[in-house]
């Protein structure tokens, strides 16, 4: 008898473990999610909201959803951003964003906190692992999606 869990429960399994370390991650750095994506997508250079809000769209997403994300997520991420205005990390015209020197730094420092979470995380994993659990992942992604609805979220 095959006892042996599958796929969709280790995708679980993963997805709620790294939920739960990036969210303390991120907090004990003063940080949401929402806002760390942000600034991660503001790293390539100013963008306004609309491009930021389909940028961070996966992220968005309801846990147990591939449905696009609600109206609601201009209004979220507009908030976001203003709070990252207020601390000086981000500068804005009133129609683009942009990292200040000071969110610059933030970001590099904390992107270096998460890589070596990361690193952690993919201990005795080779690269060829990796990466083919990644394009495996993505082509059952794209095979459910399209049996669905034919959205595959967009890669970040």
């Amino acid at each position: 008898m095959d006892t042996q869990q599958p796929i969709s429960y280790w995708v679980k399994v993963v997805d709620r473990i790294i939920d739960d370390l990036f969210a303390i991650t991120l907090e004990e750095h003063g940080i949401t999610r929402r806002q760390w994506q942000l600034l991660v997508v503001l790293m390539k250079g100013p963008a306004g909201i609309d491009r930021l809000d389909i940028e961070i769209a996966p992220f968005l997403m309801p846990k147990n959803s591939t449905a696009p994300p609600s109206i609601e997520a201009h209004t979220t991420s507009r908030e976001s951003l203003e709070e990252l205005v207020e601390s000086d990390w981000l500068a804005t015209d009133g129609s683009l964003y942009e990292l200040t020197e000071r969110g610059r730094g933030v970001v590099e420092r904390l992107a270096a906190v998460i890589a070596g979470e990361r690193t952690k995380a993919i201990a005795g994993v080779t690269d060829e692992q990796y990466q083919t659990t990644v394009t495996v992942l993505e082509t059952m992604a794209k095979n459910l999606s399209a049996q669905r609805d034919g959205a595959v979220p967009p890669r970040p």
